[in-house]
């Protein structure tokens, strides 16, 4: 579901700069136009040359722009910046050589400033209001001026010349100061509307993500709790099978003692799964030191498999701190436990530690770790990289750790192997 999420937003970020792209491609389109006009109708004296360079810039950026989106590579947020910069530095070179701040097209600006307050984040639109302000700013001084523009007749000084501050005129300071008026509250406003709407979507998003993974996990429950009533009978009739068959050969009596003690622990979990149901509706779950909790679990893994070796290292002999563990998630580090064991024949490198928050336990296989192209999936139900088995094993312990308020993450190890590491909040005793 993260993964579909992450695709949407790629998705959403390449179709707003296709929209971009063809904004622009309208705003060439007038621009060639009104050029036209000018030259053919009304016959302007103006700087053709720059403007035809500023078009044919706005041509290249967008032809560049068509090819890029054709490609795999996703959209950030900086490269959004970047295209609306190349707008504001293409319109900037033809309000230069057309009227500067008296031309009345400057107050296109602001349509780059509101994409950029509604797609990107606010460091971007307020870098570009800024930008569009300053460059406002300086067309109020620097720029060609054009008679059929000009408001006040003499008021500007012969082309390529700087316009006088003292008879600059007060309609044009008008449009100066609506238009910095507006770009501040456009980038306020905006802005922060779009950031309102981008928080709600991804809570909405997360919201939905976790139902989906509580349906999952409910339907697990019922199907383990179905699978549990079932396997009462079997299991006793396999334990009445075993305490009638005689063997005199020593090594078939090692082997029916070994399958007994594998039905007894079968019937075991079993029975704590009914008492861990009861605790659940209690919320009573007592304190427990995290290395003695970690050797505990340990040594009932030895007992399913007692071929199976592991290095433990604790971090300091003095008193680990607690947690308060139940019965799921003793279940979720044997599911990891035997997925690494699953992986190599050597024996497992465990290391538990901690700091002033958290417990932290790692375990290391020597296996051929995690391929890239289901690293993504690991976690969610059905999905195995061991090519046998459900897939139920890092789902359940994924549900597990995160109701525990703890986290997993899996990673391939830089020497060989995979490494899972597991954090667990210390828990707090009670206060009477």
């Amino acid at each position: 579901m993260a993964l579909q999420i992450i695709m949407a937003l790629l998705t959403a970020a390449k179709a707003n700069l296709q929209r971009l792209a063809l904004v622009r491609l309208i705003v060439i389109g007038g621009e060639t136009a009104a050029l036209t006009y000018a030259y053919y109708w009304l016959r302007a004296d103006l700087r053709y040359a720059g403007l035809l360079a500023a078009i044919a810039l706005q041509i290249a950026a967008t032809t560049f722009t068509f090819w890029r989106l054709r490609k795999s590579w996703p959209v950030t947020d900086g490269e959004f910046f970047a295209q609306l910069l190349l707008d504001v530095g293409g319109l900037s070179l033809l309000l230069y050589c057309s009227g500067g701040a008296t031309n009345p097209f400057v107050s296109y600006y602001l349509v780059p400033l509101a994409i950029a307050g509604a797609v990107l984040p606010s460091r971007y639109t307020v870098s570009l209001a800024a930008t569009c302000i300053g460059v406002y700013t300086a067309l109020l001084f620097f720029y060609d001026p054009l008679p059929l523009l000009s408001p006040l007749p003499g008021a500007h000084q012969h082309m390529g010349h700087t316009a006088s501050a003292e008879i600059i005129n007060p309609h044009v300071v008008g449009m100066w100061f609506n238009f910095t008026l507006s770009a501040m509250l456009i980038t306020y406003v905006v802005a922060r509307m779009a950031n309102a709407l981008r928080e709600q979507h991804d809570e909405l998003n997360q919201r939905r993500e976790q139902a989906l993974h509580n349906e999952q996990l409910l339907a697990v429950a019922t199907l383990a709790a179905g699978t549990a009533h079932e396997l009462g009978t079997p299991l006793t009739t396999m334990k009445i099978l075993l305490d009638e068959m005689p063997a005199d050969d020593p090594a078939l009596r090692a082997d029916i003692d070994m399958l007994k003690q594998q039905v007894h622990t079968c019937h075991a979990t079993l029975k704590t799964l009914v008492a861990t149901a009861e605790s659940h509706q209690r919320q009573q779950f007592p304190l427990q030191a995290a290395d003695k909790f970690v050797r505990a679990v340990l040594e009932r893994w030895q007992i399913v498999r007692p071929t199976a070796q592991y290095h433990l290292q604790v971090q300091s002999p003095v008193q680990a701190p607690a947690l308060r563990p139940d019965e799921t998630l003793q279940q979720a580090i044997l599911n990891l436990l035997n997925n690494g064991a699953d992986a190599c024949d050597e024996p497992l490198d465990l290391k538990l530690e901690w700091d002033t928050r958290d417990i932290v336990l790692r375990i290391r296989d020597r296996g051929a770790g995690v391929a890239l192209e289901i690293a993504e999936q690991l976690g969610k139900p059905f999905v195995t990289s061991k090519g046998k088995g459900l897939g139920l094993g890092l789902f359940l312990s994924h549900a597990t750790i995160e109701r525990c308020g703890g986290d997993i993450r899996l990673y391939n190890h830089p020497e060989g192997g995979t490494e899972v590491v597991l954090r667990l909040p210390i828990a707090e005793a009670d206060h009477a």
